[in-house]
């Protein structure tokens, strides 16, 4: 993901050990279903990480990632 590349350390490393936790926990402790779409999202610091579940075929799609001033526009 290229957004991920730009993010600096430490935020970086923290966002991709949740990213890779959401395929041992897709529902973490503070995710929260997003109002209007079918997606999730779980805080990182000052960052978003929004994605989708599909329980059925055991998938977690990371949508987007942003700073938090930016991700919902």
């Amino acid at each position: 993901m290229k957004k991920l590349s730009k993010i600096p350390d430490p935020y970086y490393s923290n966002i991709k050990t949740a990213i890779l936790e959401l395929g041992n926990d897709p529902r973490p402790k503070g995710y929260k279903k997003l109002k209007g779409r079918v997606a999730y999202r779980i805080r990182v610091s000052d960052y978003r990480i929004i994605y989708e579940i599909h329980d059925s075929i055991l998938l977690v799609d990371v949508i987007d990632l942003g700073h938090r001033k930016e991700i919902y526009e």
